[in-house]
This record gives C-alpha cells, sequence and structure tokens, in this order.
C-alpha cells in the first residue's frame, strides 16, 4: 500500500513538473521563432502522455480501493468465523461439565437409592432407627430434586445450541444450506 502511495506521489510531482516545462514552453514559443511547429508537436505529445498517466493512475487507485475493500470484507468473516468458534469452544466446555455433573448426580443419587433401600431392610428387621430413615428419606428427596434440576439444565443447554441454528435457518431461503 506505501508502494502505491509512493507511486502515486512521485506521478503527480512528474505530472507537476510536465506541467510547468509545458507553461514555459508555451510562454516561450511566441517569441521563439526558430522553434516552431517542433515546440507546438513536443507540447501535445507531453499533454498527451500527462493524460495517459492520469488514467493510469485512477486505473492504480481504483483497483488498490477494490484490493482493500476485498481485504476488509475477508477480514470482517476472519472475525466472525473466529467468534463462531470462541462460541462453539465455550457451549462444548458447558455441554462437557454439564455432561460430568449429571453423571456424577445419577451416581450419586443411585448409591443413596441402595443406601435407602438397606435402611428399609433393616428397620424391617428392627435392627434400624425411624430416624435415620427419615433422614436417608429426606436426603433422596432432596437428591431427586437436583436431579430433576440437572434434567432442566441439560435440557435448557441443548435448547441453547438449537435456538441459533433454529433463527438461522429460519432467515435461509429456500434451496439454501446452512
Amino acid at each position: 500500500m506505501s508502494q502505491i502511495d509512493e507511486l502515486q506521489g512521485r506521478l503527480a510531482a512528474a505530472m507537476e513538473r510536465i506541467g510547468t516545462g509545458l507553461e514555459t514552453l508555451a510562454n516561450s514559443a511566441p517569441e521563439s521563432a526558430e522553434a516552431g511547429p517542433d515546440v507546438v508537436t513536443a507540447l501535445e505529445e507531453e499533454k498527451l502522455a500527462n493524460a495517459q498517466l492520469e488514467e493510469r493512475l485512477k486505473s492504480i487507485r481504483g483497483k488498490h480501493d477494490k484490493e482493500i475493500e476485498a481485504l476488509t470484507a475477508e477480514l470482517a468473516k476472519s472475525a466472525v468465523s473466529q467468534k463462531l468458534r470462541s462460541d462453539l469452544t465455550t457451549q462444548s466446555e458447558a455441554m462437557a461439565r454439564l455432561d460430568m455433573d449429571v453423571q456424577r448426580l445419577r451416581q450419586s443419587n443411585n448409591q443413596l437409592r441402595e443406601s435407602n433401600a438397606s435402611l428399609r431392610g433393616a428397620n424391617e428387621q428392627g435392627v434400624g432407627e425411624p430416624e435415620l430413615i427419615n433422614k436417608a428419606m429426606l436426603a433422596e428427596l432432596e437428591g431427586l430434586r437436583a436431579s430433576r434440576a440437572t434434567d432442566t439444565a441439560e435440557a435448557s443447554a441443548i435448547l441453547s445450541k438449537l435456538e441459533p441454528l433454529l433463527a438461522n435457518a429460519a432467515n435461509l431461503t429456500e434451496g439454501e444450506e446452512m
């Protein structure tokens, strides 16, 4: 980009020098009787060359602007892609943690149920204390509530992953793929 700016500056300076030289020649041409048609021809050639350089400069500037627009668009796509990757990583980590919590909770509930079954068996034989059984039942109820809350959190996590996909699908026209 700096090379194009430098080239543009050099071309502008050269065109200015050419213009100054042409003015000088044009002012001295009527006074110089021996210069005649050669000066006019040289002047016309310089004007033509100057016009060609200006057109070339406009063309280069146009290409440069298009390249900048393309690079800007590519950068924007890259930023969106990075955000999507980041969101996906965050969601994947959250789902992994949720899965671990769910597995741990299910294992804990299974152990609690087995313990309660043993307590009930001991109580039936007359060995257990009713107070311990009540505490175990309360713990089992709390475990069931926690299990239900985990299931709800799991469903919410799944919905949060599906909502952007459904919103994107609604925005697509027929025939387009995600």
